[in-house]
């Protein structure tokens, strides 16, 4: 899973009156058409405005100019990781909607197998009936299943590289509607994700520090802590230069960190690397760390 995302941080920023709103909107039309990684959303369920970026560095630079050359006063979030959520295994659900509403009410029955794609090969959905009256319902079924992708069932992040093949579907005469099937197909496909043991993905940075001989062993111990997996250990002309693989949200306010360990003498970097499945707490419950951000 190594494609670059179109963003690793976000941050919510709520202005804090009308006419900073304004200011704020302007700004950040500006912002957004002068730098393409960096994205503006606004959540659908808190209406909050979402800054996205690709690291804590850039979502600060363009807070800071917001603040100093906008003039927007603004309450600022917690940084919130880019987490995803992946299946792991392929499950057979079946799923029927039923609603008596009068004289016409709403029926819709859905059979899907759902099952990990390919790595990097993201969403994909197959109908296999051929033919017949279902034919038409099929664009609310497309409806439905594409709802719980951007929403998945540990932690409410998107969902990513994913099969659903449609094998059997039951309809009414009177009472079908692309609206119910795709009612049906939420259900159906919540259901999978969560039988099919859906995991958390977080982001995994290629990090590489570059420290004087004195505070190396200080360098190393912090980036342990910091659930890093050393891969290498070099010179480089006076320095030892050390490679990990560290977890971003395990990253957040290393660059203070850092300076305070060497007295300002340490270097590093970082880079996107790949996601890979976060920690289960030995409760069984959902990743906190990305809960508690989600929030």
């Amino acid at each position: 899973m190594r494609t670059q995302p179109p963003w690793l941080v976000e941050v919510a920023i709520e202005p804090k009156s009308k006419a900073d709103r304004e200011k704020l909107d302007i700004a950040l039309t500006k912002l957004a058409a002068e730098d393409p990684l960096f994205r503006v959303s606004t959540d659908p369920d808190s209406g909050q405005t979402i800054l996205k970026g690709m690291g804590e560095l850039h979502l600060d630079t363009k807070i800071d100019i917001l603040r100093r050359i906008h003039k927007v006063e603004a309450n600022i979030g917690a940084l919130q990781v880019a987490f995803r959520e992946r299946i792991t295994q392929r499950v057979e659900v079946e799923y029927t909607y039923k609603k008596v509403l009068g004289p016409k009410g709403d029926f819709a029955g859905v059979t899907f197998i759902v099952e990990p794609n390919e790595p990097d090969k993201g969403y994909e959905f197959e109908s296999k009936i051929v033919g017949g009256a279902v034919k038409e319902y099929i664009p609310g079924v497309e409806k439905g299943l594409e709802s719980v992708l951007s929403c998945g069932v540990v932690a409410g992040f998107p969902v990513v590289d994913v099969k659903v093949q449609l094998v059997d579907a039951k309809y009414h005469d009177v009472d079908s509607s692309p609206q119910a099937f795709g009612i049906a197909s939420r259900a159906a496909f919540r259901e999978a994700l969560q039988k099919g043991k859906s995991v958390l993905l977080e982001p995994i940075m290629k990090v590489e520090v570059a420290s004087p001989e004195d505070c190396t062993g200080s360098i190393i111990g912090d980036l342990n802590l910091r659930r890093a997996q050393i891969q290498s250990r070099d010179m480089r002309a006076n320095a030892n230069v050390i490679n990990a693989m560290v977890p971003l949200i395990n990253m957040f306010g290393y660059v203070n960190n850092l300076r305070s360990m060497s007295q300002g003498r340490a270097t590093f970097t970082m880079q996107f690397d790949h996601y890979a499945p976060a920690p289960v707490p030995e409760d069984d419950t959902p990743f906190r760390p990305a809960i508690g951000m989600r929030a």
